[in-house]
């Protein structure tokens, strides 16, 4: 797999396939374009522990906190307390040194 550069550059172009990612890295792919919704339905229903850490940074970023540190329970990770897109950095570097 990239490192998060090389994901953040295609992502940019769009040259990514998104079917090879896990779930939770097309979550946050959208995510990054600006799509919250589409970011939201894929991971929602998803039942492991890095769509959940997802999907309590998606709902951090909407606002929703109290929903947020549901979904950082169910993930087994700490809620985050910086700015979104640190959040989003550390999120997606994690989920790609695992793709390798």
């Amino acid at each position: 797999m990239v490192n998060l550069t090389e994901f953040q550059q295609l992502i940019e172009t769009q040259q990514l396939s998104l079917e090879t990612l896990p779930k939770a890295l097309q979550a946050l792919f959208y995510d990054k374009k600006g799509n919250w919704n589409q970011a939201h339905e894929i991971v929602q229903n998803a039942s492991d522990v890095d769509s959940a850490w997802v999907h309590a940074y998606l709902h951090r970023k909407e606002g929703d906190l109290s929903n947020a540190r549901y979904w950082y329970r169910r993930s087994n990770q700490l809620e985050f307390s910086g700015e979104l897109n640190q959040e989003w950095e550390a999120i997606t570097s994690y989920l790609l040194k695992k793709v390798k």
